[in-house]
């Protein structure tokens, strides 16, 4: 597959001057973070870049106080110690230092999958039906309404941490209790059954941001969960996921989706296709992707001749953004 890829914006390691690639911290999402962060930094050294690894916000903070930061390559996943809420580049904008990625709205709205679904629902974008769960409030009445199976997961968590897929009554009140011990509120989801895509995002020049080639997860249990994301090895991957006109409409939902939740450089947008209707239905945006083995951003990019290296440089580029242009 080929697309109108824009050329890199600088082909100078030196114009990134000095990089602190930021992976680790607090998030329920540690362990992938350190993962994704390991093999980015070998990517940027292997390019010529300054690079070097830190492992959490307080940690960063001293960096720059010490002047050893010029950018900061994000790779921090989730929130409450990630780097997916708004909070880092928010501390970032202040500090002056420029990183890569969405920006605070970008990075907090799509965070929170309910209100993320809400912008979506305002301008008209498809996305499963959903119910705000409250403290106190009756689960049992609140699946009637929407019509079991459904989802329950926190809002603000990623990587199916605290998901659980509810097929019956009897499975609510578990479900509730393990999305509950994450920070911040819970949603309750209709089960979308079919296929589930992945659609990679990327900054493209003059042109915005375009879609990769989507990727079609096939998982060998029941569904695309922590294990088959980050563990098993039998999780199948069918890049380009759809075609003619099905992946045509499934990137553009892609970009769509992305640039309503108004984030910007890269990210990944998850859709699901119901299998009875063939319609496709948003699920979420995901501001800093997983760059492990198992990651799909990287898959994506390869079908289009983009190497994982060259993958690192171009979201690096994104800091650009952020101070003006390349050093020097």
């Amino acid at each position: 597959m080929t697309l109108d890829i824009a050329p890199p914006r600088t082909t100078d390691p030196a114009a990134f001057g000095r990089v602190a690639v930021l992976m680790g911290g607090t998030s329920a999402e540690r362990e992938v973070s350190l993962d994704s962060g390991r093999n980015v930094l070998d990517a940027l050294q292997s390019k010529g870049i300054d690079a070097f690894a830190v492992d959490g916000i307080p940690a960063l903070v001293d960096a720059i106080r010490e002047g050893r930061v010029d950018r900061v390559f994000n790779i921090l996943h989730g929130n409450k110690g990630g780097g997916e809420d708004g909070v880092l580049q928010g501390l970032l904008e202040a500090l002056g230092v420029p990183y890569t990625g969405s920006g605070v709205l970008g990075s907090a709205l799509s965070m929170d999958k309910i209100r993320t679904k809400q912008v979506w629902l305002s301008l008209g974008l498809p996305t499963p039906r959903y119910i705000r769960l409250h403290k106190g409030m009756d689960v049992h009445a609140a699946a009637r309404e929407l019509g079991l199976p459904v989802i329950v997961k926190p809002s603000c968590e990623g990587s199916s941490v605290g998901v659980s897929r509810v097929l019956d009554d009897a499975g609510l009140d578990e479900a509730v209790a393990l999305a509950a011990r994450y920070p911040g509120e819970m949603l309750m989801e209709q089960l979308v059954r079919g296929d589930e895509y992945s659609v990679p995002v990327i900054a493209n020049g003059a042109q915005g941001h375009v879609a990769l080639p989507s990727i079609r997860i096939v998982p060998a249990g029941e569904w695309y969960d922590y294990h088959a994301k980050y563990v098993a090895d039998d999780t199948q991957y069918l890049c380009p996921g759809a075609e003619g006109d099905d992946e045509a409409e499934l990137r553009r939902l892609a970009v769509a989706a992305f640039e309503a939740a108004a984030c910007s450089a890269w990210g990944r947008v998850d859709i699901m296709r119901d299998r009875a209707s063939g319609r496709f239905h948003l699920l979420e945006v995901n501001t800093a992707p997983g760059m492990t083995s198992h990651s799909l951003v990287p898959k994506a990019a390869r079908q289009v001749g983009i190497g994982f290296a060259d993958l690192c440089w171009r979201v690096l580029e994104s800091s650009f953004d952020r101070d003006g242009g390349a050093r020097g």
